[in-house]
């Protein structure tokens, strides 16, 4: 074992230890807070598999998150399934969906992918409207009362330490290393075997079943509650803003990406801005701009720039030899 993955295991060990303790530490409020923080984190993970390992840019999870959650909604409505099995329906669902849409951006890259899942992001969370009679409409369903922010800390941390296990796994092997090509140089992927619309097609796959347990949980959050709104263009552009923070193409950053997203708006609504009856969003959108020109690189390109010169110290420094 290489001394670089013990220490990925060993800070990995530290983290869950963290999230563990919390748990028995955070008040009822915060434990709320937290199981939203571990929703974008498996959010912001099948994003990243996307955009950061294959270099498909998606402006439209937010349309899986919404599709994930109405089938937690509807499931649990109609059918009276049990909460936790709605999960891998909704994985398996979103799935198939991220295949289907997979297929016809095979012919997109670049802005014109973008602009296209910036269509889904608008047209899916408005399908809910047509289709009122069964969803609620813009009012919504509510298919059940809360669990406890208690219990709904737990299933999410856990969900989220399985998908990032799913997601390094994944990533570590074959398809991982047909997603970099991928991203790096298509032609050169292509030259050496690699069949750009099936693992395409199946980033898209993948990142969207991620996307589509992100949104079950995030209807479970919400006390039950699946509603239009809540998965519209604003939460795509999120989950984007949490991959840039993280760093593209790095799963270590993924946690930091989803506390920006899910903290800056807490913090963003206690700083005052007198003269401006929108001070929380002005506040966000100029702390995303200043992050943004500090870590460019994200904060895994910030962690390898320490790394780097923290081996360059090492090997300059003549007692060391």
């Amino acid at each position: 074992m290489s001394r670089g993955l013990v220490t990925r295991l060993g800070v990995i060990a530290v983290a869950a230890g963290i999230v563990i303790v919390l748990g028995f530490r955070l008040s009822d409020y915060h434990l709320g807070l937290g199981a939203r923080i571990a929703i974008y984190f498996i959010a912001i993970l099948g994003l990243n598999i996307l955009t950061g390992y294959t270099g498909q840019i998606s402006i439209g999870h937010g349309a899986f998150m919404a599709i994930g959650g109405y089938t937690t909604a509807l499931m649990s409505y109609y059918h009276h399934t049990d909460l936790l099995l709605t999960l891998p329906l909704a994985l398996a669902v979103c799935f198939v969906c991220g295949l289907a849409v997979g297929i016809p951006a095979l012919r997109l890259s670049g802005v014109y992918l973008a602009l296209a899942t910036f269509a889904l992001a608008v047209s899916i969370p408005q399908l809910p409207l047509k289709w009122s009679k069964w969803t609620g409409g813009s009012n919504g369903i509510r298919t059940f009362t809360s669990p406890g922010n208690n219990w709904l800390y737990r299933v999410c941390w856990i969900c989220a330490g399985i998908a990032f296990v799913a997601a390094w796994l994944l990533l570590r092997g074959r398809t991982g290393r047909a997603f970099r090509s991928i991203r790096d140089s298509e032609l050169a992927a292509a030259s050496s075997g690699v069949s750009l619309p099936i693992y395409k097609t199946l980033a898209f796959g993948v990142s969207a079943a991620f996307a589509g347990v992100a949104g079950s949980l995030f209807v479970l959050v919400t006390n039950g509650y699946a509603q239009p709104n809540e998965f519209g263009v604003l939460l795509s552009l999120q989950l984007l803003i949490g991959a840039a923070v993280a760093g593209l193409g790095s799963l270590y950053g993924t946690i930091v990406g989803a506390l920006f997203i899910g903290l800056l708006p807490q913090i963003s609504t206690s700083v005052p801005l007198i003269g401006s009856g929108h001070g929380q969003d002005v506040v966000f959108g100029l702390i995303v701009i200043l992050v943004m020109i500090l870590l460019p690189n994200g904060v895994a390109g910030l962690l390898g720039a320490i790394d780097s010169r923290f081996k360059s110290a090492i090997k300059s420094d003549p007692t060391t030899s």
